[in-house]
């Protein structure tokens, strides 16, 4: 895969104040993506997610929120932590939405993209896990890591 953007790309992508309806975000995400991808659609969406996070690095982690809310995934928040486990909570009106109205929806993007900056941040391997909790309308994803993995570089 070539790089998609160069250093100012990115910088404009990331301070445009353009937005775009989610009805648009939608059709693209959960009609196009799956059609042209069939039944790899959460493998390649996973894989998409690790991509996004090395073309957009954080310094620490927890700008990880930050970046949630400004592409449209949602608010995330820590549920629980551990040595080499971290748990979050992924919420906001439009996932409820898919959760109530798609039935079937993947959310492999946010892990992939969570997983590749704890690599990066931690310097090991790391892998995420999604968990959609319909009832709640809420996901849940839980990124592990082990610190006797390191990223070989």
């Amino acid at each position: 895969m070539s790089d998609l953007t160069s250093v100012e790309e990115k910088t404009q992508v990331e301070t445009d104040p353009l937005t775009v309806p989610a009805y648009g975000y939608e059709l693209i995400r959960e009609i196009l993506i799956p059609e042209l991808l069939g039944r790899d659609t959460p493998d390649l969406l996973y894989w998409a997610g690790k991509r996004i996070a090395r073309l957009f690095p954080l310094h620490a982690i927890e700008e990880a929120y930050t970046f949630f809310q400004k592409v449209g995934w949602g608010n995330l928040e820590v549920v629980k932590q551990t040595k080499n486990e971290i748990t979050y909570q992924l919420s906001s009106d439009l996932i409820e939405k898919r959760l109530k109205e798609k039935g079937k929806c993947t959310f492999q993007l946010e892990a992939g993209y969570l997983a590749q900056q704890y690599e990066q941040t931690k310097k090991v391997i790391a892998e995420a896990f999604e968990d959609p909790k319909r009832k709640d309308k809420k996901i849940t994803i839980t990124v592990r890591w082990d610190s006797k993995d390191p990223v070989v570089e």
